[in-house]
């Protein structure tokens, strides 16, 4: 762990705060992201659906594209939070492969994803578990 308990608390805080952007009502499953660069700024992304459903954005490529368009490029943690709109979240909600290939292109093998529980805490991963093998030029 790289991060304190009140750090990673705090970046599911966010995340879960972040879940009330959400724009999903297809799914109407509501995820939002909290990403913390390594300079201490967090940035936050919500889900946004389309019709379309190729057009729809995880919260997680929100968070990052929101720090990359601003000039970030280095991030140590990112902490996400789903699950049915309007409704406290039951269970871990992770990262689509999509996003984990995504945070391939800045992030380490040691970068940290927390997921809430659904029991009042949270779980940390590394992004080398989620994704061993990212493709990469």
């Amino acid at each position: 762990m790289r991060l304190s308990d009140k750090e990673y608390r705090e970046l599911v805080s966010v995340a879960s705060s972040a879940r009330g952007g959400s724009y999903s009502p297809y799914s109407h499953f509501a995820v939002g992201a909290a990403l913390l660069s390594c300079d201490g700024r967090i940035f936050t992304g919500c889900n946004v659906e389309n019709s379309s459903y190729s057009a729809t954005l995880c919260a997680e490529r929100v968070a990052i594209f929101h720090a990359v368009a601003q000039g970030y490029r280095d991030f140590t943690a990112i902490a996400v939070v789903g699950g049915p709109s309007g409704k406290a979240t039951e269970g871990e909600c992770q990262p689509c492969a999509v996003c984990l290939q995504v945070m391939a292109e800045f992030c380490d093998a040691d970068f940290e994803i927390i997921t809430e529980n659904g029991e009042g805490g949270y779980n940390v991963y590394r992004f080398a578990d989620l994704l061993a093998k990212p493709f990469k030029f």
